[in-house]
């Protein structure tokens, strides 16, 4: 009696579906949250150029507070698009984790699931540096005179250098993301193992960069070398696999 019901149980009981058809079912392929992930990655590097290079860059002179309060306070309107054009990079970033984790999860969920986990670490410390970031035109235009006063251009210098400081932090746990995805790459088989390699590389200059700012007196003595060390490997890494993303047809459809 016992042993009919125990195999009735069993025959009723229903089972895991495998990974094709839970993708099916959840509507979404690897192959296209590849191809989300990769439009992500052209979004983000136009947007990053744009926010970094055009924007922070162009405004901010180190070691020259006076300076910089003066040029954001001259040019509030372009520092405003730079704000925009960061917290689209934190948007966009959210949905590459994502996709990324979509898309390799059937080489190690764990694997990929710890990936995606460490971009989203990474996207929270840009989205608090922002937060320091939105505080400059704030200060430069006395919307809260009462509140703030006059802001100095030490004050204005010290948000800027507040959220460099938290994307500098948040730039660490991305290189160990960059780690994750290569050594999933690796892992399947999917893609060239140079590939792999040079998001490996970028990602450790990530974490070497980081811990460089933290712990030499004078970072600004190695700052090329180390800039050098990080542009390299990253860009092309990073650009190749974004390419990667978009065309391969590895993946499962």
């Amino acid at each position: 009696m016992s042993t009919t019901t125990e195999s009735s149980t069993a025959v009723r009981s229903p089972q895991p579906a495998p990974p094709a058809a839970a993708d099916r079912a959840a509507g979404v392929s690897p192959r296209r949250a590849a191809r989300v992930a990769g439009v992500g990655y052209l979004v983000i590097y136009v947007l990053a150029v744009l926010a970094n290079f055009g924007v922070r860059n162009r405004l901010v002179v180190d070691g020259d507070a006076s300076a910089t309060a003066a040029n954001i306070a001259e040019n509030l309107g372009l520092f405003r698009l730079g704000l925009v054009a960061f917290l689209a990079v934190f948007l966009v970033d959210l949905v590459i984790a994502l996709a990324l984790h979509v898309a390799l999860r059937r080489v190690h969920h764990d694997l990929s699931m710890l990936a995606a986990w460490s971009r989203l670490a990474y996207t929270v410390m840009l989205g608090a540096g922002l937060v320091f970031f939105a505080q400059v035109p704030v200060m430069l235009g006395g919307a809260y005179p009462d509140a703030l006063g006059a802001a100095t251009d030490a004050q204005v210098m010290l948000a800027v250098r507040s959220f460099d400081a938290a994307w500098l932090i948040g730039l660490a746990v991305f290189g160990l993301h960059l780690v994750l995805v290569a050594a999933l790459l690796l892992r399947s088989g999917y893609a060239p193992r140079v590939l792999a390699a040079l998001l490996a590389l970028a990602g450790v200059a990530y974490l070497a960069d980081t811990v460089a700012h933290l712990v030499l007196p004078d970072y600004g003595a190695v700052a090329s070398v180390m800039l050098a060390v990080v542009a390299l490997p990253s860009m092309v890494g990073e650009g190749w696999f974004g390419l990667w993303l978009l065309r391969t047809r590895r993946l499962p459809a």
